[in-house]
């Protein structure tokens, strides 16, 4: 362990993950620099001690070079799950990492820690699992002082992917699923910042890549039901075959916010679990999805957010 201080310049802070790791690096006393493109998604962020918000484009070379000058460590939690327009997977995960060891180089950075994803690979069935690999192959490859992380899918209070499944079932009574035999071990996003975390500061991770994982695998159906059950409205399940799920998917890329793409269906072809346990390393016992996900998908809770979300929206 190093008794050091780091000061970090984190990527992707206002983010789902982002808010969750910034929150734990300041309370550990880290000094840390989030640079956003909008200030007002990093709000959240503006009351933690230590933290500072600024708006700038992380793509800008310069502007990254700026901004890394007096860190100590990086952190690149940027990741997108569909592409539009100028926002690509090559773009997001392979462009933004290349330019942060760059900026890292000539600033004097040695650390650097980088989210990737469970499944990425070379070979992988979808673009967005064979960018993810190569952004780790440009960040492993850096000769910086580097961990890499390569979580299951994340659920958390904020995430996208429970939530939405939560507010399909509140308005359709009968969910028909594509991929609903894809196999999922999702992993709490309190866990994967504590890693983060804690991997800053031993020196013991560094050069290793840890795939992250909670301790149940369970379908996609199994996820579905348990998240309709949850959320207090319990929904038949309808598994879709290939070429339903294939149409389903060319229909809903297409609507706003793309909730599910052909290449999302591809990454499904691979099964998101890991092949060992959470690991050691970092000394913790993964969340149980039951002990957490209720307390955000009850009803109650739904039915807060969405009030706050109307009080936001002057409705």
């Amino acid at each position: 362990m190093t008794a050091a201080r780091p000061r970090v310049l984190v990527l992707g802070g206002s983010g789902f993950v982002g808010r969750y790791v910034v929150a734990q690096l300041a309370a550990a006393g880290h000094s840390v620099v989030v640079l956003t493109r909008h200030r007002t998604r990093a709000r959240h962020l503006l009351l933690l001690p230590t933290v500072e918000v600024v708006e700038a484009d992380p793509y800008d070379a310069a502007t990254l070079a700026r901004n890394a000058r007096g860190m100590t460590a990086a952190v690149n939690l940027v990741g997108i799950l569909h592409e539009r327009g100028r926002t690509t997977f090559a773009r997001a995960h392979v462009e933004l990492p290349r330019l942060l060891v760059n900026a890292c180089r000539s600033a004097g950075i040695a650390r650097v820690l980088h989210m990737s994803a469970l499944g990425a690979r070379a070979d992988a069935p979808s673009a967005y699992l064979r960018s993810k690999a190569e952004g780790e192959t440009v960040v492993a490859g850096s000769g910086l002082a580097t961990t890499i992380f390569r979580p299951s899918v994340i659920y958390g209070r904020e995430d996208a992917f429970l939530n939405l499944f939560a507010h399909l079932a509140q308005w359709f009574p009968v969910l028909p699923l594509a991929g609903a035999n894809a196999r999922f071990q999702p992993v709490w996003v309190g866990d994967v910042a504590t890693c983060f975390v804690r991997a800053l500061v031993d020196n013991e991770t560094i050069g290793a890549r840890y795939d992250l994982c909670g301790p149940t695998v369970y379908t996609l159906a199994e996820l579905v039901r348990f998240v309709a059950d949850a959320s207090g409205n319990p929904r038949a399940v309808i598994a879709l075959g290939p070429g339903l799920s294939s149409l389903q998917a060319r229909v809903m890329e297409r609507l706003p916010g793309a909730l599910l793409t052909r290449d999302n269906l591809a990454s499904m072809q691979v099964d998101n679990v890991c092949d060992a346990g959470f690991p050691a390393r970092f000394g913790i016992e993964p969340a149980r999805l039951e002990a957490i996900a209720p307390e955000y998908l009850a009803p109650r809770a739904q039915h807060s957010r969405y009030d706050d979300f109307r009080a936001r929206s002057g409705r």
